[in-house]
């Protein structure tokens, strides 16, 4: 192993210099325009050296906790002597160049707080291939999820999982780890021979006699939809370009609760255009996936808690679905321009849904929405309520708030009622095919958004007020639910005293119980609750929604003090940020921290790294 050749003081200057003043690029050529800003959250130096391709080769070592093996990127050099890529926490063994694997020397610059590591490597100036072998850190690679037999479903062989977004890939595989940078790539992977490996990519449906898997992902992507997942698998068949992969014990369940993804691929296709990433597969994870889905390119990451054995909840799984154009196909340039994957994604998740399961449902889900992003715009400061965010030395993981998701929604929602929806399909259409496998910057959007939609309509918004400024602007469409307007009236009737057991909640679902849930008063006395609880079973449903919602409401009115113990196992064995946010700040802010960092560290082990980080923030660990 090469002694490494740490940045001077003199080269990190230049290094910091060159990159505040460097663009990123699209999915061809860099761009130097001033509406086309650099990514701060990457030291790629896209214009100099930009990657192409990726061969990955990787050994999953559990005993260890490591993976192992190279790097190999193809690169399209303009004339450069060195490539900048971003690295984290990784152990770079060697470096070399050419299809001769000529060794080369190498920099690691001094680390950033959120960014990393530069890895610097010579090249010369018709270099085209530089390999890169290193081993990841059993602790420092974030992106990487180690489970111990106990931590999964069946509880007989460990289990692994990646998670990228926004910036972890770096943690695992040294790349230009930007959302402006698309690559293809082909992967092998060796694992224990009774465990599976599947990717981001084509992927197997059953296991082999050696442990040896290989991949392809002919789409170029970026590099935060890289993802690997390795366990005791099994396939599941859904129609003829759908399918769940998940433990043995859980595949069954999970292939009844997804039964409509084959049509949901056939509504949005007809929606918005074909679907270019040829399997559109799902995989249940355990539950310490800090998401509820992540939109990983051919094989959707899924969390466990979507699986309440009635359909109820699939909403998530048309929104990664949708992601395979708005996000995967079209991709946010920076990290700043995240509404343009998530709003455009809840949008299409809820034509999605209403297509499926009609308007009503859909109106339900906007509902609820709005409630959220109602919450997140009074808990977050003014500029994090702008659509184009401004995260310049901060985690990226701080703008994936409603505010992306629902105000980007509604932002589209509401220009769809401007020009009419069949014009703002043709619009979306025209979007996904002029932008496809490219990227894009808010700035660029809007531009596109006037020419090609706005002004052949002569409509003229407050496009300013929605993307630029603060907060929920006065034109915010307004969504009825009659559904919801029921729920209302079992609301009122029990706050004017009618006992639960009078109440109306026939046939209701997930949705219009979380309406209801969300509307009691923080001052309900714990009879009330009591008695809500032992009429309707909350503490005990079989719902995640549901259960998380009960007991945020349970702690917040103190009824806490009969269910701590149901709500310590729920934190305990969940680890979805989603639900542990809302539970920890309650605890919290009903002056329970102790309480809440007690059953912290005892939940921390189950916990993905993305989940830790926001934990430990919000608790002061």
């Amino acid at each position: 192993m090469p002694i490494l050749r740490y940045a001077s003081f003199l080269f990190v200057l230049l290094a910091c210099f060159a990159c505040e003043t460097n663009s990123t690029t699209d999915s061809s050529a860099a761009s130097n325009s001033p509406t086309h800003p650099e990514d701060s959250h990457s030291f790629a130096r896209p214009e100099e050296a930009v990657t192409k391709h990726l061969s990955l080769n990787l050994k999953v070592d559990f005993d260890q906790q490591t993976l192992e093996g190279y790097a190999r990127y193809q690169i399209q050099n303009n004339g450069a002597d060195s490539i900048y890529l971003d690295s984290k926490d990784i152990d770079i063994q060697r470096v070399t160049i050419g299809k001769e694997e000529q060794e080369t020397a190498f920099e690691i610059g001094y680390p950033d707080q959120f960014k990393g590591t530069p890895l610097v490597i010579d090249i010369e100036p018709t270099t085209e291939i530089v390999t890169i072998y290193y081993k990841t850190d059993p602790v420092g690679a974030a992106a990487v999820d180690w489970l111990e037999p106990g931590q999964t479903a069946d509880k007989k062989h460990p289990f692994l999982f990646t998670q990228g977004q926004a910036i972890l890939t770096r943690t695992w595989i040294p790349c230009q780890d930007s959302p402006g940078i698309r690559i293809t790539y082909d992967a092998e992977i060796t694992v224990p021979k009774d465990l599976m490996a599947v990717m981001s990519a084509s992927n197997p449906q059953q296991k082999n006699d050696t442990g040896v898997y290989r991949f392809e992902m002919k789409q170029p992507i970026p590099s935060y939809l890289i993802a690997l997942a390795v366990g005791d698998l099994e396939f599941a068949p859904i129609g003829e370009r759908t399918g769940i992969y998940a433990e043995p014990s859980v595949v069954a369940s999970a292939a009844y609760e997804f039964a409509d993804i084959e049509k949901m691929l056939e509504v949005a296709e007809a929606l918005y255009g074909p679907y270019l990433w040829d399997r559109y597969d799902v995989i249940v994870l355990p539950p310490s996936f800090p998401f509820g889905g992540m939109e990983n390119p051919r094989l959707t990451f899924a969390t466990p808690t979507i699986i309440a054995g009635d359909r109820s909840l699939t909403a998530l799984i048309a929104h990664e679905l949708a992601h395979s154009w708005s996000g995967n196909l079209v991709t946010n340039a920076t990290w700043n321009d995240f509404w343009l994957n998530e709003g455009f994604t809840v949008y299409f998740e809820r034509r999605i849904m209403e297509a499926v399961y009609g308007k009503p449902y859909a109106d339900m889900l906007a509902l609820l929405g709005y409630q959220d992003l109602k919450a997140d715009v009074a808990d977050l400061p003014p500029v994090d309520t702008h659509l184009k965010l401004s995260l310049k030395d901060r985690d990226p993981d701080e703008g994936m708030t409603n505010v992306a998701y629902e105000k980007g929604a509604f932002f589209l929602q509401m220009l769809e009622e401007q020009v009419g929806r069949e014009k703002f399909d043709a619009f979306s259409k025209q979007y996904f095919e002029a932008y496809r496998f490219k990227t894009i910057y808010t700035d660029e959007f809007v531009q596109y958004l006037r020419t090609n939609l706005l002004e052949p309509n002569q409509v003229d918004v407050n496009i300013e007020e929605w993307i630029y400024g603060p907060g929920i602007p006065a034109n915010v469409p307004q969504v009825a639910s009659a559904k919801f307007d029921q729920v209302d009236a079992q609301i009122k009737s029990f706050q004017q005293g009618a006992e639960a057991t009078t109440l109306i909640t026939t046939d209701w679902t997930p949705h219009e119980w979380l309406h209801f849930i969300r509307a009691i008063p923080t001052d309900t006395d714990l009879k009330r609750m009591n008695e809500l609880d032992e009429t309707f079973g909350l503490s005990q449903s079989g719902n995640a929604e549901i259960l998380a919602a009960w007991f945020e409401r349970s702690i917040r009115t103190g009824y806490s003090v009969n269910t701590i113990a149901e709500i310590e196992q729920f934190l305990v064995n969940i680890g979805r940020r989603k639900f542990l946010t809302p539970l920890y700040r309650a605890l919290k802010e009903t002056d329970q921290l102790s309480l809440a960092q007690a059953i912290y560290k005892k939940a921390r082990p189950n916990y993905h790294s993305v989940s830790r980080n926001s934990m430990e923030v919000l608790l002061e660990i």
